[in-house]
Order: C-alpha cells, then structure tokens, then sequence
C-alpha cells in the first residue's frame, strides 16, 4: 500500500537510482519482496530489463537478482512481464574471476541459476529463451562455469541438465566441445583446475560396458581430448603443467593411468633411454675433442704453453625451430618455467648451443678467446645429463628437487648473500685502503675485497692473517661480526630452507614421478614420426562405436 501511495502521489521518481545504481526493483528483488517488484512493474514495466549501471554491479538485472536468490515466483513474475533470459548480462567486477572475488558466476542468467543449484528456475529459463551456449567475456559457457564451482556434487547434476537440452550432443558442434578464450573445453577445464570429481564423473559418462561376467566388467574408456596423439593442446600437458597441484591426482585415475603405462612402457621409455644413451656419447665425443683438439705453440713461447683452440661442427639449425615451436605452443613462461616440463634443463640446453655457435663462429673468425664459450659448453652439456634421471623414478625427483633448490632457495638465498658480501667486503677494503699493501693484500684492492669476502663467506678459506704485522683493530672487529652473521646464521638459514624444500618434494614424490614421465611421454610422442609412435588404444568402429578412440579396461 505505501508503495502504490508513493506511486500515484508522484512524491518519488521511479526511475531514480541508488549508490550502485541500482532501481527500486533491484532492491525489491534483493529483499524478496514480490509484491512490491509486480507492484512496481505494473507501474514501469520498463524497470523489467533496467540493469545496473555501476563499475562494481554493471549489468545485472532484477532476473540475475531473482535467480541467485532462488525466488521461483518472482522468476515467473519477471518472465511474465517481458524480462530478457537471453541478452541481460552482468559484466561488473564484482562477477569477473579473480582471486579477490569470492564467487564466479558468469555473466548470463542461466549461469547464475545453473551455480546456485535451482533446477526448477534454469528450466524454466531455458524454455524462456535463455542460450545454453552463451559464452561470457573469458569465452567460459555455463559448462565451463559448473566445473569452477566449489559445490562439486550439485555443479555434476546440473551439468548433465543442461547438457540434455543440447539438440546436438553427439555431433562436432557439441555443447561440451566449445573451447574458452583460452582454448578449453569443460572436460580440459576440470583436468586443469584439478577437479577429480568432476573428470571422474565425465569419465563415467563417456565408458561403454563391453561384457561383464560376475565381478568382472570389460569397458571402453573414451580417449577424446585425453590422448594426446590427435590433440594440438594435450590434456595430459596441460595437467603437468598447471600449477595446481589437486590436478596431479587426476593422472592416478583411470583411466589416464592406463594410457600414460601403455604409453610409457611400449613405446617412451625404450625410446628415452636410447635417447639418454646417445647425449652421453655425443658428450663424451665432444669433450674428447675439445680436450685433445689440436693444440700448437704460441708464436715466440719457449715455454709448453698451448693456445686452447677447436671448431666442433654441430647441426644446431635443427635444435632452435624445434625449440622455438614448442614455445609458441605452450607458452615461454610454461617453457622456461615449469620443472615438471623441464623448463631449467631448456635453458641450459638452448645456452650450450650458442656457447657452440659461439666457438664456431670464433674459430671460422680466427678470433681468440674460444675457450671461454667452450668452456661454459662443457659444463652445460654435462649438467644437461641429469635431465634424463627422469626416466628412472629413483632419480627424477631428485633432478625437481635441485631445481626447486637452485631457482628457489638459493636464487633467494643469493640476495641476502649479495647484500651481506658488498657490506663487509667495502668495510674490509676501506680498513685496508690506507695500510700498507703488504699487511693484508687480499683486502687491498676491492675486485679482490669481493672475492676474498665470498670465499671467506662460504668457509672455502680461513680469515687472512699476518701474524708479522699488527693488523687494524677494526679488522678484528669486523671479521668477528661477519664470522657470526655469515657462518653461523645465514648458512644455517640456507641449510634450512633446503630442509623444508627437500621435505615438501620427498612429499609429493610418486606425484612428480608420475607427472615427469606423462611430460616425457607427451614431449617424445610430438616428437617422433608417427611411424615410429602408433596410436594408443582401439578404434570405435570395431564396436560400432564411430570414429573415436578407445582404451579397454577391466574393471573388478
């Protein structure tokens, strides 16, 4: 009654809008009040499809506001009056992904009902109109919106709900085969995100019983976006190189587990262990040549002095395409940066390569000097032999494990260490600066400060003393202060860090073990002709099943 009151004096504007910009009937929808929403429709049935005109809540209509709030009646009411299920869209911030929002519901209505779990409200939005293959700005359809939701149990019904108003299913234009902006389906998506219960139950829906004989059953498993033979975006590369860790679980599962073992057994590591075999004798190679390259006297040396000279012929407009076209594919941060994939063992080997262009090109030059990239290339190509450890499960954490050292702990470590080696290596250099050079010469330049101050910083070298002279009194002092911060802490502090480091990955070692070898696997498959790799797994057509592949399981 004080509605319609207010209405039919013309006391208040019924357009007018609020802080957020939101009309009176976002605020009836908000509190539930049916009654005053179809009140105020019946007054201005153009309120139905007012959105929200804010940054935070742009977009979002009374229908988005019935439909989260599971207000059936109110739902029916704002249908009845003409409210739009198909175009209304809510783009604010307040609905876009991130890690500070707490939910994500897209930005359709259908969305919105699907997330909330109300089955009556998306069927009826559904025969209302509303597009079951509208995608919101990050290209995510509502399938893909079920499979982000924390309420895992409800997100599995509703999907299947909405997929059975899909007309086309079974066809190449399928509700479940539309990619995202970032060119995954919902089945990607939940491997991705690490969704078990979600891949499990998709999995569930894909088999085909093949006979069953008491306890025992014969299935087929679909391998559609799972083997990655036939796909460009690898599901299982993708699983390995998420940074979520609940995804790992999903390569225990069946049946991923079984392809990954037929894979790897057949045809990976026969190949990985040849592969091995053939670096180390290239190594061995190259080292004897660059150790018995030829050698002659210097030019007016009546000493044995050789200059340190080769050209060591290596086909390296092979390595860098390749390489190059794995970066494109998957990303030069995943390239670089993911242990799983060998992102450090990358860059060493990328690095080895020019230190041999390098050579090459001194050598064709006559320019001297070689030996410093040949020098650099040794090592790298030595250290590169630890990246095939990954083909034994007793060594391949291990190789994860110095990785995560090195790029983690020491790279951190390496700045404090900076910080303390330039303090007391100046205060060393200034006590020595105006002394006699003789008393202490290790301090009395300051490219030697440094260096002196490192090695005394990781105990190589005990503290510099001339016990023929009478040393500063300021150099005791200081050598004391730095044998306490230096020795006794910060070394203890690395040693710690390593500690909890090598805990965290003894931890998660059949994890890792099993994501290195589906990133070997998936590296050697794309790698290989297909000659040489034949497609894993049963055509469907030998069931009747299509064109599809199939990996026959035994279930007890």
């Amino acid at each position: 009654p004080a509605i319609r009151k207010l209405l039919t004096d013309g006391i208040c504007d019924i357009y007018q809008r609020g802080a957020v910009g939101e009309t009176a009937l976002h605020v009836a929808a908000l509190y539930d009040n049916v009654e005053v929403a179809v009140t105020l429709m019946e007054a201005a049935p153009e309120l139905v499809n007012e959105r929200m005109t804010s940054e935070l809540y742009e977009g979002q209509t009374a229908l988005h506001i019935a439909a989260v709030n599971q207000n059936i009646t109110l739902v029916k009411a704002l249908l009845k009056r003409g409210a739009n299920a198909c175009t209304a869209q809510a783009t604010g911030h307040f609905f876009r992904r991130s890690s500070q929002n707490l939910l994500y519901f897209g930005e359709h209505v259908l969305s919105f009902a699907a997330c909330v779990g109300n089955e009556e409200i998306v069927q009826l939005l559904i025969e209302s109109g509303a597009d079951i293959r509208a995608q919101d700005y990050l290209g995510n359809t509502v399938l893909h919106i079920l499979v982000l939701q924390p309420n895992k149990t409800f997100a599995c019904h509703m999907y299947s709900l909405i997929l059975s108003y899909d007309r086309n299913k079974e066809g190449p234009g399928s509700l479940e085969l539309i990619p995202n902006n970032e060119g995954l389906t919902p089945f990607k998506l939940a491997g991705v995100e690490g969704n078990t219960v979600m891949f499990q139950y998709l999995m569930q829906k894909r088999k085909h019983n093949l006979w069953s004989f008491g306890p025992l059953t014969t299935v087929l498993y679909d391998l559609t976006e799972i083997d990655s033979w036939a796909e460009d975006q690898s599901f299982l590369e993708l699983i390995v190189s998420t940074k979520k860790r609940e995804a790992r679980q999903i390569l225990d599962l069946t049946p991923v587990k079984e392809l990954v073992s037929l894979k790897w057994n057949m045809y990976g590591r026969p190949y990985f262990c040849f592969l091995a075999l053939f670096y180390i004798l290239y190594m061995v190679c190259f080292t004897m040549c660059c150790v018995y390259r030829p050698l002659k006297p210097r030019t007016g040396n009546k000493t044995s002095s050789r200059d340190n000279t080769i050209y060591v012929q290596k086909m390296l407009q092979v390595l860098f395409p390749v390489a190059l076209s794995d970066i494109l594919r998957v990303g030069a941060a995943k390239y670089f940066g993911q242990t799983i994939l060998g992102g450090p063992f990358h860059i060493i080997v990328i690095t080895y390569a020019c230190m041999i262009l390098v050579t090459m090109v001194m050598r064709l030059t006559s320019t001297t000097g070689e030996v410093v990239p040949m020098s650099f290339a040794l090592v790298l190509g030595w250290c590169n032999v630890m990246y095939f450890a990954r083909g034994f499960q007793m060594l391949g954490p291990f190789t994860i494990m110095i990785q995560k050292m090195i790029f983690g702990d020491l790279m951190r470590f390496c700045w404090l260490m900076a910080v303390v080696i330039l303090g007391f290596a100046s205060a060393f250099y200034i006590i020595f600066q105006t002394e006699n050079p003789e008393n202490l010469g290790q301090f009395y330049n300051y490219p030697m400060s440094l260096f002196t101050t490192f090695e005394l910083f990781l105990t190589i070298i005990d503290g510099p003393a001339n016990y023929d002279v009478d040393l500063p009194f300021m150099y005791s002092v200081v050598y004391f202060a730095f044998a306490i911060i230096a020795t006794l802490l910060m070394l203890n502090l690395l040693i710690a860090m390593m500690g909890d480091t090598h805990w965290r990955v003894a931890h998660e070692r059949d994890e890792l073990w099993r994501a290195q070898v589906v990133a070997t696997t998936v590296m050697l498959e794309r790698k290989l002709p297909r000659c040489l790799w034949p497609r894993s797994g049963i055509c469907g057509r030998e069931y009747g099943l299509g064109d599809r592949w199939y990996l026959r399981s035994v279930l007890f």
